[in-house]
């Protein structure tokens, strides 16, 4: 559709846009929650939390958002970055979710245009072993008919049916001898770190206080009804006063829930994920390919990103500690046989350059395979007014937060209307990215990163340039980025800069290690830390990655 020129700026786009950074220094966030005054607090800076924090901002409350370690440092930065209606929910006969799903990936394709992006996926066809048998193809593009009509049809593309050579032409080092044809169908994806950090940052930019590395451990209650938090913050105490509280920690509800007394918590059943990242070259994929897993009857995909393509994900029962989640080898060798299978490729556990280990936030009873257990979300409100929301998937959180501030308005006794539908995000108004990443270069690494705030990172370059060069060894990010996420993104340590506001971690573990040292320099002059908590940082990081790798390598 073809909007008519207009003879006044649109105001909803312009206000959206502004000719400085927006001011996000800690210390201020933190005056401003001590004993500060709220009608909602967000507890959880995951994707579904700071979606909800957004939502309540743009409706004229006054918000905080706090998080204990960083925004997105749970499953929100270790999802397969998929924002889609799922393929496999149409086949566990869940219609209704698929096609709630791609209304909202076409809503975040809007209103995120530079964080989410167009991904092809193709599914081969193959003579025997394949991931599903080429008898069952027709029905197959049944289920392809349905999807498109269900919401695929939103991005102005269907699926396709592809020859051999086609496919190859999109992933050479498929086994030519087993491969006979091909379907391609379309949906979205999105760095869910940026995606999660960038609609906190929203969310700041219509008020809200928002606030990595303060822990809530207590939900406070006045006569019977909650009235606040206390959270520890920088090693201190302190505690906010609110009508209303919304947990929105994921997975974390199986340890601690906030509720009163005799309240039975929800259920949450954790499903680990894990996915690898090697060289792209090994690979040589330009969409998302999905291939078989040997033995077993489910598939995995592989997804490039830069130089690196990711293979992903498994998806089994966790009972271990949240916040250390880590791929081990077996997963690895179960991933890498599945490529081994399906493409003609010499690849070994040494050409992993990364990984990455999650929990998906299930609502259900132990009991069965979790790939089977649909991923509804849930919200109640307790009696005292706690109100918590669990479940769901990446691809839905904007209608999560939706509804979660649906019920937070019960309990504050309002009514206000929900304008995240059409909202964009910080750097989203007016960007082109059809236009900004067509012949590469900076401006294309810088736009899918901060979209029309590109501009505040060469503001950074223009008046130094000594900062115009790599923090990682060949990887695309700038030391003028690690200055950038300190001034206005609240990045506080090593790890939040190569881990989240950057991906240097999953593409390249070792050279982020060996990268530590200099983000701390950075991080040192920019937010005034003392040499031994640099020292410290740089020493965390190193371990950090280390014990990753030897976990991953079997070493433990």
């Amino acid at each position: 559709m073809i909007s008519l020129p207009s003879r006044k700026p649109k105001m909803g786009r312009a206000k959206m846009v502004s000719d400085t950074p927006l001011p996000l220094a800690r210390h201020e966030q933190v005056d401003r929650l001590d004993n500060g005054h709220f009608d909602i607090i967000v507890v959880g800076g995951g994707v579904t939390g700071a979606y909800t924090a957004m939502d309540a901002a743009l409706r004229g409350y006054k918000v905080a958002l706090l998080e204990k370690d960083d925004f997105a440092s749970g499953t929100s930065s270790k999802s397969s970055k998929m924002i889609h209606g799922g393929l496999r929910y149409i086949e566990q006969g869940n219609l209704p979710l698929v096609r709630h799903s791609l209304l909202e990936r076409q809503r975040l394709r809007k209103n995120a245009q530079h964080l989410v992006q167009r991904l092809p996926f193709l599914f081969p066809v193959l003579s025997d072993n394949g991931v599903f048998d080429r008898r069952l193809a027709a029905g197959f593009e049944s289920l392809l008919w349905t999807y498109d009509l269900a919401g695929g049809w939103r991005e102005g593309v269907i699926h396709q049916k592809l020859t051999k050579n086609e496919v190859l032409a999109h992933c050479p080092t498929f086994k030519a001898e087993k491969l006979e044809s091909g379907f391609m169908y379309y949906d979205a994806r999105a760095d869910d770190a940026r995606l999660t950090l960038t609609l906190a940052r929203t969310a700041a930019y219509h008020g809200a206080v928002v606030l990595n590395g303060a822990k809530v451990t207590d939900v406070t209650r006045q006569g019977g009804k909650v009235n606040g938090v206390v959270a520890e913050v920088d090693g201190r105490e302190i505690r906010a006063h609110s009508s209303a509280v919304v947990i929105a920690t994921g997975v974390w509800l199986r340890d601690w829930t906030g509720a009163g007394k005799d309240v039975d918590a929800p259920t949450i059943r954790p499903a680990k994920g894990v996915h690898i990242a090697v060289p792209w070259t090994k690979i040589r994929n330009d969409c998302t390919v999905t291939i078989p897993v040997p033995g077993r009857n489910r598939r995995a995909t592989i997804t490039r990103w830069g130089d690196t393509s990711y293979l992903g994900t498994t998806d089994e029962d966790y009972n271990g500690n949240l916040d250390d989640v880590n791929c081990t080898r077996e997963e690895m060798e179960f991933l890498l046989d599945g490529a081994r299978t399906a493409l003609n490729i010499d690849i070994e556990p040494e050409d992993v350059v990364g990984s990455i280990g999650g929990c998906r936030p299930l609502v259900a009873p132990p009991g069965g395979k979790t790939i089977e257990v649909k991923r509804n979300h849930e919200i109640r409100t307790d009696p005292d007014g706690l109100v918590t929301v669990v479940g769901g998937k990446l691809t839905t959180s904007r209608h999560m937060a939706e509804q979660t501030v649906d019920a937070a308005q019960k309990v504050l006794g309002e009514r206000r209307r929900c304008k995240t539908k059409s909202a964009y995000l910080l750097g989203a108004a007016g960007y082109d990215a059809e236009a900004i990443v067509a012949s590469g270069g900076l401006a294309s690494h810088l736009g899918e990163r901060y979209g029309t705030e590109s501009r505040f990172v060469t503001d950074i370059l223009a008046s130094d340039p000594s900062l115009n060069k790599p923090i990682v060894e060949g990887l695309p990010y700038l030391e003028a980025e690690v200055v950038y996420s300190a001034r206005h993104e609240l990045a506080r340590s090593v790890d939040d800069i190569l881990s989240r506001r950057t991906r240097a971690r999953i593409m390249a573990r070792d050279a982020s290690a060996a990268a530590a040292e200099r983000v701390g320099e950075l991080l040192m002059k920019e937010l005034d830390l003392p040499a031994l908590e640099v020292q410290a940082q740089v020493a965390s990081y190193r371990n950090q990655t280390a014990h990753e790798r030897a976990i991953l390598m079997g070493e433990k």
